[in-house]
């Protein structure tokens, strides 16, 4: 046991009141501005619940409707947006955002510190993915819902056979949530590995730490492919460049590419956080450590490895070469091996102790016994020739929905039944729990175990009725009675939550399941009352008196040091202390922010484009005065955090969490790019003889090189610029100003020129797949420059208020990593649009 601090000198009186005056938290209508993990947390996991709930009502219409054969309760269009919008609804508005929300609520109680390191971007991904969620599935009663599957294959969703706005709802809805997911993910990233307690080290870090710095790190790798596919999708159904359209050298298959590059690593995406939960929650019912701890560890790192070699695992059916068909089918099969790594470590940690049977340990058998069947069929549908049988029939909707429930529901479920004393003031009901899982896991049989058999019985995926001489009849009846007690269960645990949860900031139910984590410690509105050392990763267990030291302030941080929000950043490896990260208030600014940016998608997607443009200056107004007061300086100067440890208020560079935030940044941005080029490539497979088209000549290499020399003359002078950072009365100021300018003038020319002569050599985007990619990757480029142009002002400004200098220059070296990004993309865009089709003889 590590021994608390050395506090020689009584502690000053009204200490702790002053840190409860600083972490207070708005209540009533102030909730809008609140940014704090323990409400956006609690708030963000409540929406989650409530769109599970939403797309169950649209999976009980469609059950209702196949209970019987040749049903008319609903007619073939409404069916169609109800599969389509509870497939989107689930994948996209519940199960991603339920795990990210667990994460935003536990990650920094599990870490003992204040919050994560970015409050308001947690803020601002919640309110725009709520506002953007309602108004998405408000779509189906304006008759707008989509309706070509949660997939939105093409050529059924492009504009000649999908005319309307049902499928934009998609596109642009999903394409702006998915946006706030990545935000999200790089709140999580940041926060796992800067916002640890002292002593964290990685080989201490919990299991669903471990979980959700994969989940985060997949999203920055997956999402970025989807929110390219909905944007080429768009930019096709909105001005006709012909990405999918096979009679102008598109292609239907590379939306599947791009897609299920996304959507398999999705799965994975889902269930690797669960898997977290289940590793914290299987040791604290067995009362004794987690079996296995590194080879769990290891696991999560290896299917999130392998996860995103399995995307073709969803195109067997296609045509595509048998060799492939071999890798992937083999890549299928590798992923059970991590899986099954972590399913035997949670048998053995339950045989080594004594399980206590309580509601989350029966959602967690559930849990092994629902996903142990999903995976085994898994292997099934890996295998080539029986995927081929069993494609696109109800045998692969009853797989589906075994990994998803089984894999992520449950492990839910026993998530919120476990950590609802850490919330509120009361557990919910035992006995009430029982009935919930009784009625959930026979019901989950009931309803998918028959659609097995449907499905081998010939059954397809997607039809609104059948007819009555086929054989479906029963299994669909009993199916559709299963989906009614799942409901039933549901409502049941809906009713339990509504009377029990109580949240306050004055104290919880306390840690009833005698769990060795640091989540359990007590808290206030300011988390915990001191940030302790942690030794081990059972630090509740193994230091017994560690709640007590924390609470009485023995540990580090016990006050508020400058007067304001405050926790400690750590080192990424060893969680040593670096420095204190001053963090802002509640604020209205990322809620307005997050209502604008929503009111110029939606408002795009019905095509009242004037009023989307003023919405986004608005919501572009709203981030930069969120900005403003991000980077308050070196003011405070060094501050005694306890134990004679001193730690600074201020860095820049690679020590700051906001350079991390940038370089996790940029490699969204990067993975979108990838993908982009990964189109245009596989275009030129599918028509080489349009690289470029008859008639096209393509300009010469001498504006090229023009291009290339502007935007290596412009990160010259960017660089110039950062070593002329001053006051605003020094001489060095002006130099630095003008320094920005040029490297900003030098970017925009470079993008400029090459757009003018891409244009004149007579390529146009809507005549061919080919010139649709390469004014693709042109437009990628100008809008990264306009975003480099925004940032590059707001640092102008910055530093003519007196809020940039050689110090105090955070705002500067953001805008640099992001400027040398955008520099980097600019030369490799150019040189594929002008050099490729040179080597490969076609210029």
């Amino acid at each position: 046991m590590t021994k608390p601090l050395p506090n020689p000198l009584p502690r000053p009186e009204g200490e702790l009141e002053a840190l409860e005056k600083v972490w207070v938290q708005p209540t009533g209508w102030r909730l809008l501005s609140a940014v704090n993990n323990s409400q956006i947390g609690v708030l963000y996991v409540g929406t989650a619940v409530l769109f599970f709930v939403l797309a169950g009502i649209l999976a009980l219409l469609m059950r209702t409707q196949l209970a019987v054969p040749g049903n008319d309760f609903v007619d073939q269009d409404l069916y169609n947006q109800l599969f389509t919008m509870h497939g989107t609804v689930m994948m996209f508005l519940f199960a991603v955002p339920a795990v990210e929300a667990m994460g935003v609520l536990l990650l920094p109680n599990l870490q003992a510190a204040r919050d994560l390191p970015f409050p308001r971007l947690s803020a601002y991904a919640y309110w725009a993915y709520l506002i953007g969620g309602l108004f998405f599935f408000g779509s189906l009663f304006w008759g707008l819902a989509p309706d070509g599957g949660w997939f939105m294959y093409p050529p059924l969703t492009s504009y000649i056979y999908s005319p309307g706005d049902n499928a934009d709802f998609w596109l642009l809805g999903i394409g702006f949530i998915e946006i706030s997911a990545i935000a999200g993910a790089i709140e999580i990233i940041v926060g796992v590995l800067r916002t640890r307690a002292p002593g964290q080290s990685l080989d201490k870090l919990p299991v669903f730490c471990w979980a959700m710095l994969v989940f985060a790190g997949m999203i920055v790798f997956a999402f970025p492919a989807v929110i390219l596919a909905t944007l080429l999708l768009e930019l096709e159904r909105a001005f006709h460049w012909p990405f999918f359209i096979a009679e102008k050298g598109g292609h239907a298959l590379l939306w599947q590419h791009l897609f299920w590059f996304f959507g398999h690593p999705e799965v994975y995406i889902i269930f690797l956080p669960a898997a977290g939960m289940v590793s914290m929650m299987v040791p604290a019912m067995a009362r004794t450590p987690l079996v296995g701890y590194r080879l769990v560890v290891l696991a999560i790192l290896g299917t999130g490895f392998l996860s995103f070699g399995l995307w073709v695992h969803h195109m067997f059916a296609t045509g595509i070469p048998g060799m492939s068909l071999g890798f992937f089918s083999a890549a299928s099969m590798a992923v059970a091996i991590p899986s099954g790594i972590q399913v035997f470590a949670w048998i053995a940690t339950i045989a080594s102790g004594r399980l206590q049977m309580t509601t989350p340990t029966l959602f967690l058998l559930g849990f092994l016994f629902i996903f142990t069947l999903g995976g085994l069929t898994g292997v099934m549908v890996a295998m080539v020739p029986f995927d081929w049988q069993a494609h696109d029939s109800y045998f692969i909707v009853a797989h589906l929905h075994y990994v998803l429930i089984g894999g992520m529901v449950f492990p839910l479920f026993a998530a919120i039944y476990y950590w609802m004393p850490m919330v509120s003031r009361h557990a919910l009901s035992e006995r009430l729990g029982r009935w919930v899982f009784g009625l959930m896991f026979i019901g989950v049989n009931v309803t998918f175990f028959p659609q097995h058999l449907a499905g081998l019985m010939g059954m397809p995926r997607r039809v609104f009725t059948y007819p009555a001489d086929f054989g479906w009849n029963t299994l669909n009846l009993v199916s559709t009675a299963g989906a009614y007690m799942i409901a039933l269960g549901v409502l049941l645990f809906l009713f339990d939550l509504a009377r029990k949860l109580r949240p306050t900031s004055e104290g919880n139910a306390g840690n009833l399941w005698n769990a060795g984590t640091l989540e359990w410690l007590p808290t206030g509105t300011y988390q915990t009352r001191s940030i302790p050392i942690v030794t081990s990763r059972e630090p509740l267990w193994d230091q017994p008196n560690l709640a007590e030291e924390v609470e009485s302030g023995r540990h580090y941080l016990p006050r508020t040091a400058t007067g304001r929000r405050e926790t400690i950043i750590t080192s990424p490896f060893d969680a040593a202390p670096q420095y204190v990260l001053l963090m802002p208030g509640a604020s209205w600014r990322s809620f307005f922010a997050a209502v604008f940016t929503a009111g110029f998608f939606l408002l795009l997607t019905v095509k009242l484009v004037t009023l989307a443009v003023v919405s986004g200056g608005l919501a572009l107004a709203a981030v930069i005065w969120w900005m403003w007061d991000t980077d308050p300086g070196p003011g405070h100067g060094d501050v005694d955090i306890g134990g004679g440890l001193v730690l600074p208020t201020y860095v820049s560079g690679p020590a700051s969490h906001s350079w991390w935030a940038m370089v996790v940044l940029s490699l969204v941005a990067g993975t979108t790019f990838a993908c982009l080029l990964f189109s245009y490539f596989f275009l030129w497979t599918v028509r080489p003889d349009l690289f470029p088209p008859p008639g096209v000549t393509l300009p010469g290499l001498e504006p090229a090189a023009g291009v290339a020399a502007l935007y290596i003359v412009s990160g010259l002078l960017v660089a110039f610029a950062g070593k002329h950072l001053a006051p605003p009365r020094s001489g060095r100021h002006g130099v630095f100003l003008a320094a920005l300018l040029l490297a900003l003038a030098g970017l925009v020319a470079a993008n400029l020129l090459d757009l003018a002569r891409m244009w004149d050599s007579g390529l146009r985007p809507a005549e061919s797949g080919y010139g649709a990619t390469v004014y693709a990757i042109l437009c990628l480029q100008t809008f990264f420059v306009a975003t480099i142009t925004i940032m590059a002002l707001y640092t102008a400004a910055r530093a003519l208020a007196g809020k940039l200098d050689a110090v105090r220059r955070v705002t500067f070296d953001n805008t640099h990593i992001f400027w040398r990004y955008t520099i980097g993309q600019g030369l490799i865009g150019a040189g594929v649009v002008h050099l490729f089709p040179r080597l490969i003889g076609a210029g």
